[in-house]
């Protein structure tokens, strides 16, 4: 420590070095002192040391401190990277910018290998969204050899849940593309390209490939797997007077047979006593060899129809494997998770819509008129179940082991069915917005869902979702699962005409009912909460003039 203060001291060159102490303070000792030894890399190789916006003069001054420890360092004015020479081991680094440590740096500096490339920037494949753990790679919009600044898009990653644009963050050429466009579930943090700062190494990269592990160990138990052979030969003949040796006793339990599940099974199958075989077995098991020559001593021999005719059923199925999506993959997690986890209950309420039909005929007539988008029946259910979240606030909510969580924002998802599976766009504040900005916005959602564009602020920071398969698909009911953490989902189904009374006793009329289901998180939304909102749901639906007070 005394040693690393006198340098600090009296080096008017390394101003940088007081913030490095102050973040990592007890490695720098380590590094800095005399005797000392990284435990990060124990190799004795000589660093090259290559402070980026420094002067040469500098350079030398900081080699002069660390020249003979095996640590590289990359300094610049706002940020500061350490990272350990690599031996045929992949290389890791720690980030810090500006006083904060950022965990989720895939871009690391350093000297590419040990076989004397340049330095280079390694770009692994970012977290684009909370649950992404693998991506894909749709595209590359760079090509090797191009230059690269920051903020340009390198290229559109297939997240868990849309496809997202990958933009650079330093300014250089990108000289090995590690995995090309196509590329499938590529884990976070891998490698997926190879930047350099200089135009001139980048051919010095066309064959450069990560390093893969070690393969010492498949050595080791290769090197390893001779010696059984020499302790055979030693252990056959200690083993062979072992059957005589038990015999004498055996004999006391005479009434128990000995045999092995197999033979069991074949004697059973064939109906052979076993009290008529002698077993050949260590300690006079009887074994499967055993019942096979005592069926051809009798002339049968040993077969299996039924497996045959199993096989056979299998040989005539035919079928197509469709490999998984990644919002397939999400989805099914997710919803695993929320039938295992959460305590689900229901509640159905019909409601009838003629109101809301005849309003939904005025409104869309307004719209044609101004040239606006028409409006849905599930439009104003969103609108509706908005307001009712607004009035009971208790819905609004999702449970954490420690205390539940209720929202001041109504922000409704909406579940949407595409090729590539279902998404969940997000309408924020629709409890504040008008029917028309919601009808324009659920399209344009719905449209993006489909060319798998979305981006995480289309999808992230719901607090409960709605789902119709009344329209579209003329469900009548059903149940849906809740989308985790929120604690309620509702699920629309078709509008049908029924024959209900009229105000005279021999009077009758129709009326349109539709049927909706809310699925609730018992720990958080009771009975009679969720009662109270399906009321709330219900007055809005019947009487939808108020939802435009």
């Amino acid at each position: 420590m005394a040693y690393a203060s006198h340098i600090i001291n009296h080096s008017k060159r390394l101003r940088n070095v007081p913030k490095l102490l102050r973040y990592d303070h007890a490695v720098l000792v380590r590094w800095f002192s005399n005797g000392a030894q990284s435990s990060v890399c124990k190799r004795e190789d000589v660093a090259k040391i290559r402070p980026l916006g420094y002067a040469p003069a500098e350079r030398e001054t900081v080699s002069k401190f660390v020249g003979s420890h095996p640590v590289s360092y990359c300094l610049s004015k706002k940020t500061l990277s350490r990272t350990v020479m690599r031996s045929g081991i992949t290389m890791g680094g720690v980030v810090y910018s500006r006083g904060l440590l950022c965990s989720q740096a895939l871009s690391r500096r350093g000297f590419a290998s040990d076989a004397g490339l340049p330095p280079c920037q390694e770009i692994g494949m970012p977290s684009l969204s909370p649950t992404m753990t693998e991506g894909n790679i749709a595209r590359w919009l760079k090509k090797e050899g191009d230059k690269v600044s920051p903020g340009e898009v390198l290229c559109e990653v297939e997240t868990d849940k849309a496809t997202v644009e990958m933009e650079c963050m330093e300014e250089g050429y990108l000289a090995k593309i590690i995995k090309g466009d196509g590329s499938k579930e590529i884990k976070v943090g891998e490698i997926i390209a190879i930047t350099v700062e200089e135009e001139g190494d980048i051919a010095k990269f066309k064959d450069y490939s990560p390093p893969a592990s070690d393969s010492g160990a498949p050595a080791a138990k290769d090197s390893a797997a001779p010696p059984p052979p020499k302790q055979e030969p030693v252990e056959q003949p200690a083993s062979s007077p072992e059957p005589k040796t038990p015999k004498p006793t055996s004999s006391p339990s005479e009434d128990r047979i000995f045999a092995s599940p197999l033979a069991r099974k074949l004697a059973e199958e064939h109906k052979v006593p076993l009290s008529s075989i002698k077993g050949t077995g260590p300690d006079g098991h009887i074994v499967k060899a055993d019942i096979e020559d005592y069926l051809a001593s009798r002339g049968k021999e040993v077969s299996a129809p039924t497996p045959k005719t199993k096989d056979a059923k299998l040989a005539a199925l035919d079928y197509v494997d469709i490999p998984h999506s990644q919002i397939r993959k999400v989805t099914a997690s997710r919803l695993l998770f929320s039938k295992q986890t959460i305590p689900h209950y229901y509640l159905t309420v019909d409601t009838c819509v003629d109101k809301l039909m005849d309003l939904r005929s005025q409104l869309n007539s307004l719209q044609e008129a101004s040239g606006g988008k028409r409006i849905s029946v599930n439009d104003l259910v969103i609108k509706a179940a908005a307001l009712a979240l607004r009035k009971v606030p208790q819905c609004n909510s999702s449970w954490t082991d420690d205390y539940i969580r209720q929202y001041n924002n109504v922000n409704i998802n909406v579940a949407v069915q595409t090729d590539n599976g279902l998404y969940v766009p997000v309408i924020r504040d629709a409890d504040k917005k008008g029917l028309s900005s919601i009808a324009e916005e659920v399209k344009n959602l719905a449209q993006k869902a489909k060319e798998n564009s979305l981006k995480p602020e289309d999808y992230e920071g719901g607090t409960f979702t709605v789902s119709n398969l009344g329209g579209p698909f003329g469900i009548k009911q059903f149940c849906a699962i809740i989308n985790p953490p929120q604690s309620g989902i509702l699920a629309v189904g078709s509008a049908e005409k029924r024959v209900i009374p009229g105000s005279g006793p021999d009077q009758f009329k129709f009326a349109s009912f539709m049927s909706v289901t809310l699925s609730c998180d018992h720990r958080v939304i009771d009975g009679a909460i969720g009662a109270e909102w399906l009321k709330a749901f219900k007055g809005y639906i019947e009487n939808p003039e108020s939802m435009l007070l």
